[in-house]
């Protein structure tokens, strides 16, 4: 066999640390980090060996992952793809007079009624045009079905924008602090600068829009222009809601620093709270004209609310304001993965039109997504309840989102113990409740938190009636860590 080049006989491999791209080794997510791993070993074993260790299953927490840990799919959107993925089902007199209509539009809008073809780069005009009426319908302004990405999740459209935005350290990205770890991974894969504005903790994690304007104009003494803002409402992982006045404090941000807004909204069915769900698309509406040149993206999904279809992997991406050579670059990006997969696209048209009053499926839907959403608001509150009765633990109320943010107290000896395994402390508080508890939380650290303080994020989705068991075992264990490191 010839050979090529001086030194062929040497052997060089290019996919090992010392040889790939850094900005693939700076890149964390630590909602599928080291814990998570040590979870799936537990798990291993645990179906090896039960006695291995004093809990008989791992209960994850680490991500809002809803039918991982029981909830059931909608029965509706499931009619309707089913009946999109085999269409002689449609004439079976199986499914509701609503679920045939609406399959039968969306297979209408397919080549040769299939979902099995790619589709426009930006989706299946049925669909999209589904997603625009729903934007119509809960903001009251007008809405361009070709302002519409159908997208894999929100994910890829995140990253059409930021891509779009940053090309390199110069360029910034203001994000909140604790932030979604998509973020900061995806900023540090495109070598940028991640700017992080702290929420405050002791107010309900609000924002403090001073501070934010303050970050960005001492970013761009020092050389970084900010080019986007990323806000995200309800939050995740801090379970915050903003109300209109923050909103359109953000707008006006984004306005006096020429930012492109990012508003991951993809919890905004998920409200708990007193205050109402306000997009960044209806407040940015209500502000006139001479806020006509405010960039915006909008995200959702159907991986939250009440669907919770996180493996269908659909969702959108909204343009306002955008410039037509910006749309037709995030196009191109769209373009070089074809399109999202069809059967997520149809699960986002249905999450967008679902049965109205007088629909067959109407009365049906409503039960099971209102007793979905009422099991989630009481869980959201036994998990703010009972954190806080926990000595050495605070956490704020959850008021939307899938998650709690709690803030650990961690002894001195615990902290040492974690130095000398190379660990940071909130990673060590983690795999050992994990070892000793079984239940598997991601380290605040992974999406940030003020200095000399330690945190973990944690869902709010075991089943309701294993919440306070699992809220015990936390109790118990935390007492039990404090006691052993005194």
């Amino acid at each position: 066999m010839r050979r090529f080049g001086t030194n062929a006989t040497a052997v060089k491999r290019v996919l090992t640390n010392a040889n790939m791209s850094k900005t693939v080794l700076n890149a964390q997510y630590a909602v599928r980090g080291a814990v998570v791993i040590r979870a799936m070993e537990i798990k291993e074993q645990l179906a090896e060996n039960p006695s291995d260790f004093d809990f008989d299953k791992i209960v994850m927490c680490n991500i809002g992952n809803p039918q991982e840990l029981g909830q059931k799919p909608p029965t509706f959107p499931r009619q309707v793809l089913a009946g999109c993925l085999y269409p002689p089902l449609l004439e079976q007199n199986i499914f509701p007079s609503d679920v045939v209509e609406k399959a039968e539009t969306i297979l209408a809008d397919t080549p040769s009624r299939s979902i099995g073809a790619y589709t426009h780069s930006q989706g299946l005009q049925s669909c999209r045009q589904f997603v625009a009426d729903f934007i119509q319908n809960r903001d009251g302004v007008d809405c361009d079905p070709a302002n519409i990405f159908l997208t894999d999740g929100a994910s890829p459209g995140i990253k059409y924008v930021l891509q779009a935005c940053i090309s390199g350290p110069e360029h910034g990205c203001l994000t909140p602090i604790p932030q979604y770890p998509l973020y900061s991974g995806s900023v540090a894969l495109l070598n940028g600068s991640l700017l992080g504005y702290k929420l405050d903790e002791d107010n309900g994690w609000s924002m403090d829009i001073t501070e934010m304007d303050r970050l960005a104009t001492e970013s761009k003494a020092k050389g970084i222009n900010p080019r986007c803002l990323v806000v995200i409402n309800p939050g995740n992982p801090t379970g915050n809601s903003l109300d209109r006045d923050a909103i359109r404090d953000c707008v006006q941000l984004a306005k006096d620093h020429n930012l492109v807004i990012l508003a991951d909204e993809v919890y905004q069915e998920n409200i708990y709270g007193d205050k109402p769900f306000v997009s960044f698309r209806s407040v940015l509406d209500s502000m006139g004209e001479g806020y006509n040149n405010v960039e915006l993206a909008s995200f959702h999904s159907v991986s939250k609310g009440v669907f919770g279809e996180c493996g269908l992997r659909g969702g959108y991406m909204e343009l306002r304001n955008i410039h037509d050579e910006g749309k037709e670059q995030l196009y191109k990006l769209a373009s070089i993965s074809l399109c999202s997969n069809t059967a997520g696209q149809v699960t986002t048209g249905v999450m967008c039109s679902l049965p109205k009053k007088g629909d067959a499926s109407y009365e049906s839907h409503t039960a099971e997504t209102k007793a979905q959403y009422e099991s989630l608001v009481r869980r959201s509150k036994i998990v703010s309840e009972k954190i806080n009765q926990i000595e050495g633990i605070s956490c704020q109320t959850v008021l939307g989102a899938m998650y709690a943010f709690p803030r650990v107290t961690i002894p001195l000896k615990a902290q040492e113990a974690a130095k000398a395994k190379g660990m940071a402390p909130d990673l060590f508080y983690a795999v050992s409740l994990l070892e000793n508890a079984g239940i598997c939380v991601v380290p605040g650290s992974g999406f940030g938190q003020a200095d000399g303080t330690y945190h973990f994020r944690t869902t709010i989705l075991p089943p309701e009636d294993e919440m306070e068991a699992v809220c015990a075992r936390l109790a118990d264990f935390h007492e039990n860590f404090t006691a052993d490191y005194s």
